[in-house]
């Protein structure tokens, strides 16, 4: 009885290693008492189950490592095949190969095999990549450079050799019929001629230096008769299409077109507590420098501003009667309600006043004084005209008639105080005209069309029984 006592609390004792439970004798004196044994059976067909997952997740990462190495080889092909086409755009911008049709198709076609590619490479690859979208968006804005690139030599080489071959078929068929072409005697630079004839194509020079976002603005040469015909100006408006806090000159037309050596103009002054001074801004792209001084409607104000190139000196002075602050502006550039011009009789300013109800008034300015000489009021509505420009005393306004055709429509002559209608048709690369403006000293017209500087040839009439 002893022993089955101890076999007994041997048994609990034992027991009380999985838990620690009390027991009791029974009648019989029988050890009575609950035990409850962990569960040790080993779970062999789980691990089975995660050593078969883990096979399949081994697999797939090196399936995975070996689709990125791919990638990676192909990505690498892909730069050095956009370095190389990103230094044949180079070279067509910067002038350092003779370019013809052939050459854009052959850029072109390249282009479409890689954005095809590209396309194909991201179709493949599961979620984003961002070396792939970085690829495809190099890839298109190439794309639309080569574009703008096709439509420059389009607008300009193309088509002069078009001319040329034309000139001399003409040429030609003189020398055949032994006739000695004459021409009508024009005297460019005096206005001494019938009036405006014809335009030529636009002639696209450059984008402005901040680039396409820089909408509004003007640009030119000084249109004083005489003047350094070297010096060109660009003058950006801000992005708000309003205010010009900056005015850009370049000593060459090649530093034009390659943005070399600059020589900036700030018109803003930093006050204290980030304040601004606006005072001396311009407002609108109606600006013009004539005789080394740039021309302007004066920020938030009808004044015109003299602002003197070399000595940074301002003069201003408001123009009296004249609606500013966007009050009456032009159809595609807003702001612009005092706008600047010169020709062959010096300078002046076109505006519209209340009291002339909106329609455009053209007024004789002195350079030097800023008052105005004389006024004529046209019955032509400014807001109906997306711009206008001075040659030889005649007022000419302009409307759009596509997204890339303009018509010179109205012209308006101080000299004989009549108005009238023609309808000559100009060209334009981009749909809005923010500015127009003529330069005597070579009969072009300049226009800032969405932030690219086009040039236009016009052509007169002869003057007919010239004494």
């Amino acid at each position: 009885m002893l022993q089955l006592l101890i076999t007994a609390l041997g048994i609990c004792q034992a027991a009380s290693l999985a838990i620690s439970t009390p027991g009791s004798l029974d009648e019989h004196g029988v050890c009575q008492c609950s035990l409850i044994v962990p569960d040790m059976t080993f779970p062999a067909d789980r691990l089975e189950i995660l050593e078969k997952e883990n096979m399949k997740l081994s697999v797939s990462f090196q399936e995975q490592i070996t689709k990125i190495g791919n990638y990676q080889a192909t990505l690498t092909g892909y730069l050095q095949k956009l370095t190389n086409l990103t230094k044949k755009v180079d070279n067509m911008q910067m002038g350092g190969i003779s370019y013809t049709e052939l050459d854009f198709e052959l850029l072109k076609l390249e282009i479409n095999e890689m954005e095809s590619l590209v396309v194909q490479l991201k179709s493949s690859i599961n979620g984003s990549s961002v070396l792939v979208e970085s690829l495809f968006v190099e890839i298109h804005n190439i794309s639309i450079m080569v574009n703008q690139l096709e439509s420059y030599d389009k607008n300009n080489v193309l088509a002069v050799r078009r001319e040329i071959a034309a000139l001399r078929k003409r040429l030609e068929e003189c020398e055949k019929n032994h006739v000695n072409p004459t021409q009508p005697s024009i005297s460019y630079g005096t206005g001494k001629h019938g009036g405006l004839a014809n335009i030529s194509k636009p002639f696209v020079v450059q984008l402005n230096w901040l680039g396409f976002p820089y909408k509004f603005g003007g640009w030119g040469k000084d249109t004083f008769p005489g003047a350094n015909q070297d010096i060109h100006w660009v003058a950006p408006l801000q992005t708000d299409g309003r205010i010009m806090n900056i005015m850009r000159f370049y000593t060459s037309y090649d530093d034009l077109l390659l943005f070399k050596k600059p020589t900036d103009k700030i018109l803003t002054k930093n006050l204290q507590y980030n304040q601004i001074d606006y005072s001396i801004c311009g407002q609108g792209g109606g600006m013009m420098v004539y005789n080394n001084s740039m021309y302007y409607n004066r920020y938030n104000t009808k004044d015109i501003c003299k602002y003197n190139v070399d000595t940074n000196a301002v003069e201003r002075k408001p123009l009296t009667d004249a609606s500013f602050n966007n009050r009456f502006s032009y159809a595609s550039s807003s702001w612009q309600d005092i706008d600047l011009a010169s020709d062959e009789d010096g300078l002046w300013v076109i505006y519209s006043t209340e009291q002339n109800s909106g329609n455009i008034v053209i007024s004789k300015l002195n350079s030097t004084t800023l008052t105005v000489e004389k006024t004529w009021t046209t019955s032509q509505y400014k807001l109906g005209a997306t711009n206008a420009f001075m040659v030889c005393g005649v007022l000419y306004a302009t409307r759009t008639l596509s997204t890339r055709k303009e018509e010179i429509f109205y012209m308006y002559d101080t000299k004989t105080n009549k108005e009238g209608k023609l309808s000559i048709i100009l060209d334009k690369m981009m749909e809005n005209v923010q500015s127009l403006a003529y330069n005597p000293n070579d009969q072009k017209l300049t226009m800032y069309n969405d932030g690219y500087l086009i040039s236009y040839d016009l052509a007169f009439k002869p003057l007919l029984n010239l004494a």
